[in-house]
């Protein structure tokens, strides 16, 4: 398992490198080398220091949501708890080319061991997560492209643009929010899923063992949301913090324009807000590369450029953009994965 283990994460590894190298790449061919090296040699050191913590804020008030949501269906973790085991979601998200599917199936996984838990609740307090966040991000992305569209006027192609990503929006979230109220179309699908599940093992999984197993997680898992549901003056807390957490995430984006004497002057709010939120929207598109390095950043890149930022600036901004919340995520990630593995295995120990 081990040597598992180690092969998966060298073959990230390369995968990560040959990314980065295919965005060099692009940078080389298609952005002016000298305008590019003067754009970033003027970035301001304090503010961009400022967007590295704003990281920490934010996955602090990521973890405080989660956290609340998890007090709701009643598992009790301690935020120290909740904020590592973010940490270790997201480093799995970036190595692992599922965006957030991955993440999450490992933060109910180490809940469910450290609490005990059945995981059907834990699944409920991640799936209303995704959905408050998701919600949080949909109502920012429809008000910052009306006013967008008010203040700038922007061309029919770029309305259209922007129309076809709210809708796609809406009925990702919308399917979701089915599938947690509708208990009888969950069941069907679940049902089915156990019977690919039994298949593909070839006999060695027993269909009625792994049906009942579903079944009860399925229970709780409803029991979960109907908490989360019948609980409205509970998710108050949440929704701030969820809010929170998405105010420090975008401002991490301002402050890297701002390091780069950029805001409000070639690039204004309203469109840092629609790029943020088209990109946001497109990491949770799986394209079978880790963390998408090379594919997400010229996609970004780009998109600043359809929008009328200069190409260089865009360049630039995506580069230091991606630093913090790649690179870094990535890095800090690691430590807590590593930290997680110590504690886990000094729970096993005789002395304990």
């Amino acid at each position: 398992m081990t040597s598992e283990i180690r092969v998966t994460k060298r073959t990230a590894a390369l995968i990560l490198a040959a990314g980065l190298f295919i965005f060099l790449l692009y940078l080389y061919f298609f952005v002016p080398f000298e305008e590019f090296l003067t754009t970033i040699r003027q970035a301001n050191l304090l503010y961009y220091l400022l967007a590295i913590g704003c990281l920490f804020i934010t996955m602090s008030f990521y973890s405080l949501t989660w956290k609340s949501l998890l007090h709701i269906v009643s598992v009790n973790v301690p935020f120290r708890r909740a904020l590592q085991y973010v940490w270790v979601g997201t480093f799995v998200d970036i190595l692992v080319p599922a965006e957030s599917v991955s993440g999450d199936i490992s933060r109910v996984y180490l809940v469910s061991k450290d609490s005990n838990e059945n995981a059907g609740r834990v699944v409920a307090s991640v799936v209303g997560h995704r959905l408050l966040s998701g919600f949080v991000l949909f109502g920012g992305f429809l008000i910052s492209s009306i006013y967008f569209i008010l203040a700038v006027g922007p061309s029919m192609l770029v309305k259209v643009v922007i129309a076809v990503i709210l809708a796609c929006s809406i009925v990702f979230q919308g399917l979701l929010l089915f599938l947690c109220i509708r208990r009888d179309v969950t069941e069907k699908l679940v049902n089915w899923l156990v019977n690919l599940l039994c298949r593909l093992s070839r006999g060695r999984w027993h269909f009625d063992r792994l049906k009942n197993t579903a079944e009860k997680m399925l229970t709780s898992f409803h029991d979960g949301i109907a908490a989360l549901g019948q609980q409205p003056r509970k998710l108050v807390l949440p929704v701030l913090f969820s809010v929170a957490a998405w105010f420090f995430d975008l401002f991490i984006v301002v402050l890297v324009f701002w390091s780069l004497g950029s805001f409000g002057v070639a690039v204004p709010l309203s469109l840092i807000l629609v790029v943020y939120s088209i990109g946001s929207g497109l990491q949770v598109i799986p394209v079978g590369v880790p963390a998408e390095i090379g594919f997400f950043e010229i996609i970004l890149t780009s998109i600043y450029a359809f929008f009328g930022v200069p190409i260089a600036l865009g360049a630039v901004a995506t580069l230091l953009t991606r630093f913090i919340t790649l690179w870094l995520k990535l890095l800090v990630g690691g430590v807590c994965v590593q930290w997680v593995g110590i504690e886990v295995l000094k729970k096993k120990t005789p002395s304990d």
